[in-house]
């Protein structure tokens, strides 16, 4: 396929608000894409739009949450009524939580998966006869090195990237007769305030997200790969090195984490029990 020209599409972007989302928007909309920024917060939304209209940019507002039946709809029918379909949807809107498996809640890990995977796995199937009929289309999950390699205390957020990993993975094939092409990226850490806004925050394992990329960073390589139409990225040099050690020396994360593990809960394990939430 010859590069994807970002000039005049019609992109959806979900999570717009704040973060990786907010750079994305403003990154699609400086590429004279016509944006629709959905998002829960208006008033974030409303900042979003005016920055990019200071530049020229085209955005449009879109206040809804995807795991809402009835706002995944309205944001289908507006893409339609408004601009006559769409060009690219991508699934940014996501949430997160640390903490032990013993320890957090199992309601915080069925929130999760609504906003990380059913509610993007929804919103795509009403999406995608706008797309089939769009011109290159493009589907982008916004996943996590999280959802290749997996790491203690993160278990129910790397189990629905996980999840979003194979769903994305098996439709590729399913929506290459159409046209509509998938790509997943997949950050490390990053500078955003998703570790504040997590739904939990009890892991005794602690992430320096001082050391990951900015948000415009993350939101450039992925404008990069959407254009050249890549199928997959990782983002940061330590999240690439997690995935090609994990490839081919598996046992070196199992055991590093084990090790790690001992140390956290040598109380505990002295005790002989476990942590219970």
């Amino acid at each position: 396929m010859p590069a994807r020209d970002l000039a005049g599409k019609r992109i959806l972007i979900t999570g717009a608000s704040m973060g990786i989302g907010y750079a994305l928007a403003m990154a699609a909309a400086k590429r004279g894409a016509h944006v629709l920024a959905m998002a829960r917060s208006s008033g974030l939304l409303d900042t979003l739009q005016r920055q990019c209209e200071a530049f020229g940019g085209k955005v449009d507002a879109l206040t809804g949450d995807i795991t809402n039946p009835i706002d995944r709809a309205a944001a289908v029918e507006y893409a339609h009524s408004a601009h006559g379909g769409l060009d690219v949807l991508v699934n940014n809107a996501g949430i997160g939580a640390t903490g032990h498996f013993t320890e957090v809640d199992d309601g915080i890990l069925r929130e999760i998966f609504e906003v990380n995977f059913f509610g993007t796995v929804e919103l795509t199937r009403l999406c995608l006869p706008l797309l089939a009929r769009g011109h290159q289309p493009l589907l982008v999950n916004i996943s996590s090195i999280l959802g290749k390699r997996a790491y203690p205390a993160r278990s129910y957020y790397s189990a629905s990237k996980f999840a979003l990993q194979g769903w994305s993975d098996a439709i590729r094939a399913e929506l290459h007769p159409y046209g509509v092409s998938v790509l997943v990226v997949n950050p490390g850490l990053t500078l955003t305030n998703f570790s504040v806004n997590l739904k939990a925050r009890s892991a005794r394992l602690a992430l320096d997200h001082k050391r990951g990329m900015s948000a415009d960073e993350v939101a450039e390589a992925t404008m990069r790969a959407m254009i050249a139409d890549r199928h997959e990225i990782h983002l940061t040099a330590e999240g690439q090195a997690m995935v090609l050690v994990n490839r081919f020396a598996p046992w070196f994360f199992e055991w590093r984490a084990k090790r790690t593990i001992r140390k956290l809960f040598a109380a505990e394990m002295r005790a002989g029990g476990l942590p219970s939430n």
